[in-house]
């Protein structure tokens, strides 16, 4: 295939170009606008004919400078390249020069105009519209299937480089993170002492603070969406904090006026405790509570859970922010057994104040990791405290590094082994 670029003053202009020079056959694989015209390039499967039709010297020189600037497909994507490239170009080739030909046969003079000012019919305008639809289609096929052949080669070349993004991958790592630490391992390990090294390296770029909250005096509040058990952990906070340092020195505040049997569910929990539970309708209210509390050791404010969309977040969020007298310490409250993207859209939103660290919850529930340690490590956001059950205050514990890697590890020996077999077995199943 020969691949060539043509420029003209307008859309006609080049297009009787290409048809002249490649005939009716040509793919139009781009179209450019220049400030003094239109840029094409055109493919064309064969070789044109010997004598084509004179052309003026300006065209003939940048013809030849662009088949001389220009590599050809075959150069591109090599000689080995898939069949199915060549097939979707000759169907993109059929469907592409049926909509060029009635735009390049009517002979109508030049128009000296700007292609900015043109006035293009319907039709014209309809047809050009889906010819950049069918373009850009075969464009990201192309990209697609290249990419698929410079991952083939990079396999090749350093297949267990490969084979241990592939691991980290069914571990719950990003695709991102794993390429990153990836190309750290050793060249000269093996396979599982290269697998120990990516595990102590993920150690090493997760960050935790533990036993943050309770060894500091001060107010904290847990903020996050809604069933991410921010009430029990609240609850957990408040027993521990009791037992190290006594019910007195203990207060709760809820500023959750949404859900119903909020301040109910954690009142109890104050009367089991010992210490006292508040309700704040609003931000003027929790600010005489803090100050109400000023000679408590810890002041613990349970929120109200809210999608990420929902416009009651931002009334929250503002209501934490208005407070002036007291410095609020606010903790992201996550569940561990969420998806990827929705704990990076969690924390997109909840970043617009000044996040503390998080606490990871449900743990117990989690059939990977790796999602939960990704979104902490490209964030840098600090996980404080591990929680695994109902239980209070026993299923909390303080965030360990090792403890979070080693986890995700066996829950991938466990689940993602068993993933990869149950793959491997239905694909052979429809191969037969």
């Amino acid at each position: 295939m020969k691949i060539r670029r043509f420029y003209g003053k307008d859309m006609r202009d080049v297009l009787k170009q290409v048809k002249d020079e490649l005939g009716g056959d040509a793919v139009i694989m781009s179209n450019k606008k220049h400030a003094d015209g239109i840029e094409i390039v055109a493919a064309y499967d064969k070789e044109p004919d010997a004598q084509l039709p004179r052309q003026t010297k300006p065209q003939v020189e940048n013809s030849v400078n662009a088949q001389r600037k220009t590599p050809t497909l075959s150069e591109i994507i090599g000689d080995n390249g898939p069949d199915s490239l060549k097939a979707l170009l000759e169907k993109q080739s059929q469907s592409v020069t049926t909509q060029t030909e009635p735009l390049v046969q009517p002979e109508r003079p030049l128009v000296t105009q700007p292609v900015q000012q043109q006035n293009s019919t319907p039709q014209e305008h309809s047809a050009l519209k889906e010819m950049r639809q069918e373009l850009s289609s075969l464009r990201n096929i192309l990209q697609f299937q290249i990419s698929g052949l410079i991952n083939q080669e990079n396999n090749r070349k350093h297949p267990l480089h490969g084979y241990l993004v592939e691991k980290l991958l069914q571990m719950g790592i990003s695709n991102t993170l794993a390429e990153e630490v990836v190309a750290y391992a050793p060249e000269s390990a093996n396979e599982r002492e290269a697998w120990l090294f990516l595990l102590k390296l993920l150690a090493n770029r997760l960050q935790t603070k533990r036993d943050d909250i309770l060894s500091q005096p001060g107010v904290v509040a847990l903020m996050g969406p809604t069933g991410t058990g921010k009430t029990t952990t609240v609850a957990k906070l408040a027993a521990q904090a009791a037992q190290k340092y006594g019910a007195e020195q203990v207060a709760v505040v809820t500023i959750d006026n949404y859900r119903i049997g909020a301040f109910e569910q954690i009142a109890t929990y104050g009367k089991i405790i010992g210490c006292c539970v508040k309700k704040a309708q609003n931000a003027n209210e929790l600010s005489d509570l803090l100050y109400q509390f000023r000679n408590k050791r810890l002041v613990l404010i349970d929120t109200a859970g809210f999608g990420q969309q929902d416009a009651r977040l931002i009334k929250q969020l503002d209501t934490i922010k208005q407070n002036s007298c007291v410095t609020i310490r606010k903790y992201l409250v996550m569940q561990a057994n969420c998806q990827y993207r929705v704990m990076q859209q969690t924390i997109k939103e909840y970043r617009q104040i000044s996040l503390q660290g998080c606490i990871l919850t449900k743990l117990d529930e989690c059939y990977s990791l790796g999602e939960a340690i990704s979104v902490a490590i490209e964030n840098k956001l600090q996980i404080c405290y591990l929680t695994n059950g109902q239980k209070v205050p026993e299923d909390m514990q303080p965030a360990d590094t090792k403890f979070l890697i080693m986890s995700a590890a066996k829950l991938y020996k466990k689940f993602g082994l068993l993933h990869t077999e149950t793959n491997h077995i239905t694909n052979a199943a429809v191969a037969v």
